[in-house]
């Protein structure tokens, strides 16, 4: 494929990419960014081995630019997963309420 064409491909995704993850209502955002975290995991593997394959010096470079971008990914989706499952938690009734002199 030529450089033109991989391009092509590379914005036409990124484009549709976009309007998919805009249209997504709030309630699937969580279990959305579950399966991207689990696909960022599938990528992680792939860039650790791209970069302990030692097939040339750029390859092991551009590996493990990749490692770093994909676990920067994971780990910030499986912290904004978290965070967001923390949202619907109900807060935790104290005992301080109920003998109060209020």
């Amino acid at each position: 494929m030529t450089l033109i064409m991989q391009l092509y491909v590379f914005i036409l995704a990124g484009f549709v990419g976009f309007l998919v993850i805009g249209k997504v209502p709030p309630l699937l955002h969580t279990p959305l960014m579950s399966a991207t975290n689990a696909i960022s995991g599938i990528s992680l593997v792939g860039a650790i081995v791209a970069a302990g394959g030692q097939y040339s010096k750029l390859s092991t470079i551009l590996g493990f630019v990749a490692v770093v971008c994909a676990a920067t990914n994971v780990v910030a989706g499986f912290l904004i997963t978290d965070r967001m499952l923390g949202m619907f938690k109900q807060p935790a009734k104290s005992d301080d309420k109920k003998g109060g002199s209020h």
